[in-house]
């Protein structure tokens, strides 16, 4: 009943392509360049060099890469083939026919735009919606099911939650944050110095 209602839905966006095919360029774009918007982001935001970007890009680069292990352990045990092997679709993109369940762009979109919103909550909002535009195109352009990309969705703002919950709670986890952020920019100011009022890390409780 659910992989039906699933199907059923997929058939509903799928077929947007075909009636609405002036938006497939868009979905094209997302579907397989939108990750890319959010790698920039990182970049970026690391680049603004504030304590607490820095703080945030560590944290969404853990949580990306252990979302993305759960993702490949439940692709092996729960194999799901894309729906252009089981059905006719509106491909619009090409694709491996390698496991669909859950999206890892849905994933890796979501675990990225979580964890902004978490520390900048106005930036968060518009990456959400970014995210959430991945998310469809990946439906619409027929390499995934809603489901897979409704899974990979609460897969990256759980462990993005998550890894933000430890790093909040865990002095250990705080410890090896900012030792490794503080090695890190003490090698970058070597290249690229900073103003003395301007430089970063603070580890906990010490004053400015």
């Amino acid at each position: 009943m659910v992989l039906q209602l699933d199907y059923q839905l997929f058939q509903l966006i799928n077929g947007l392509a075909g009636t609405a095919s002036f938006l497939n360029p868009v979905m094209r774009f997302l579907a397989q360049d939108g990750e890319y918007m959010f790698y920039l982001g990182v970049i970026v935001y690391w680049f603004i060099r504030t304590e607490s970007n820095r703080r945030m890009i560590v944290q969404a680069v853990t949580a990306a890469c252990l979302a993305l292990g759960v993702s490949g352990l439940i692709g092996d045990l729960f194999y799901r083939d894309r729906p252009f092997v089981a059905h006719k679709v509106f491909q619009l993109i090409p694709h491996a026919a390698n496991a669909s369940f859950p999206s890892d762009h849905a994933i890796g979109a979501f675990v990225i735009a979580t964890t902004i919103w978490l520390f900048r909550k106005r930036d968060g909002r518009l990456w959400l919606v970014l995210a959430a535009c991945v998310a469809v195109s990946r439906v619409w352009t027929g390499v995934h099911y809603p489901s897979d990309v409704v899974g990979g969705a609460l897969i990256g703002i759980a462990v993005a939650a998550g890894v933000h919950q430890l790093f909040a709670r865990s002095r250990f986890a705080q410890k090896g944050l900012y030792a490794g952020i503080g090695l890190y920019e003490r090698l970058e100011h070597k290249i690229w110095p900073k103003r003395p009022e301007t430089l970063t890390v603070t580890p906990p409780g010490v004053q400015k």
